[in-house]
C-alpha cells in the first residue's frame, strides 16, 4: 500500500524552504505543500503563546488539505507549538529542534556548542535541553541574532552589514572554542557562506534541514506513509500576507521555477481553524 497524500511544511517566511529544499531530495517521490504564514512574519520576537495559536491555525488548515504528516520548519514554532500539536492532531508532527541538536550530539569533539537563533528559540531553551537529554556533559552556548531574520528575507545574506551581525553574534561562541554550531533558525543555511569566512575551520555547522529530512524519511516508512516510487510528486505554496519578496527571495533558494502559489486570508486560516487553538 502506498499513500500518495502531500507532507504538510510551514514557517513564518522563506526560511522553511531550506527544509522543504531537502525533503524534496531526499523523498523525490511525495508531494508537498508549504504554508508561509507572511502576514504573521516574523515569529522570532512574539510570544510563544501567540506562535502555538498560530501554528495550531495553520496545522488545520494543513490537515483540510489531507497532509499525512506535519513539520515545523521553524525553530520558533517548533519550540512553542510542537508538544501541544502532538496532543491534538492524530497524524505525525515532526519539528526541526530535536534532529539538529542530535546532529550536534554526534558532531562535537570537544562536548561545546554554540547556538545561534532568534530570540524566542533561545529563551525557550529547547536546544539545551534536546542537547543535555542527548548528552547531559554537553555545555551549550546559545546567543541570539534575531536581526538575521529580516536580513535573510530582504535578500540580503551576503550583504556587509549582515557580515557585522553575524560577527557579533558568534564571538562569544568563538571565544567559547565551540566546535561545533547549530544553526537554529531555518532562515540560518542561507547564511553559511558568510559564517564559514568568519569561523574557518575552526566549527561543524549544523543545519538541521537534512537531518530533519531524514527523520521524515523515517517516520514515513515506520508508518506504512510512503507514496509509491512511481508517483508523480505534486508541489504547492501558500502564503498569508503579499508574496512579492517571498517569490523574488525563494526563487534564488530554490534555483529554479516556485511551485503555484496561492494566497489565502488570514481570517479563512482561522475560520477553518475554529479558533480552538486561540486559547
Amino acid at each position: 500500500m502506498s499513500d500518495p497524500r502531500p507532507i504538510g511544511v510551514f514557517d513564518s517566511g522563506v526560511g522553511g524552504l531550506t527544509v522543504l529544499r531537502e525533503l524534496q531530495r531526499q523523498l523525490p517521490h511525495e508531494s508537498t505543500i508549504y504554508f508561509a504564514d507572511l502576514g504573521h512574519f516574523p515569529y522570532g520576537p512574539r510570544y510563544q503563546a501567540q506562535v502555538r495559536t498560530f501554528a495550531l491555525n495553520i496545522i488545520r488548515f494543513l490537515e483540510k488539505l489531507d497532509v499525512k504528516l506535519v513539520v515545523i520548519a521553524c525553530n520558533t514554532a517548533t519550540a512553542a507549538a510542537l508538544n501541544t500539536a502532538r496532543e491534538l492532531f492524530d497524524i505525525p508532527i515532526i519539528g526541526v529542534i530535536t534532529p539538529g541538536a542530535e546532529a550536534a550530539v554526534a558532531a562535537t569533539k570537544n562536548k561545546r556548542v554554540g547556538v545561534i537563533s532568534t530570540e524566542g528559540t533561545m529563551q525557550s531553551q529547547e536546544y539545551l535541553h534536546a542537547i543535555r537529554e542527548a548528552n547531559p556533559t554537553i555545555g551549550v552556548l546559545p546567543k541570539a541574532a534575531p536581526q538575521l531574520v529580516d536580513l535573510v528575507e530582504a535578500g540580503k545574506s551576503d550583504a556587509p552589514e549582515t557580515e557585522t551581525v553575524l560577527r557579533e553574534a558568534l564571538r562569544d561562541i568563538i571565544d567559547y572554542h565551540a566546535d561545533t554550531l547549530i544553526l537554529g533558525c531555518t532562515h540560518y543555511p542561507l547564511l553559511t557562506p558568510v559564517i564559514k569566512k568568519i569561523t574557518g575551520d575552526t566549527m561543524t555547522i549544523v543545519d538541521s534541514a537534512d537531518t530533519t529530512a531524514a527523520r521524515v524519511k523515517r517516520v514515513l516508512a515506520k508508518n506504512g506513509l510512503e507514496s509509491a516510487e512511481a508517483q508523480t510528486a505534486n508541489h504547492q505554496i501558500y502564503v498569508t500576507g503579499s508574496p512579492d519578496r517571498f517569490t523574488d527571495v525563494a526563487r534564488i533558494l530554490f534555483g529554479q521555477d516556485l511551485p503555484p502559489i496561492t494566497t489565502v486570508r488570514l481570517e479563512l486560516v482561522e475560520a477553518i481553524s475554529g479558533r480552538e487553538g486561540a486559547a
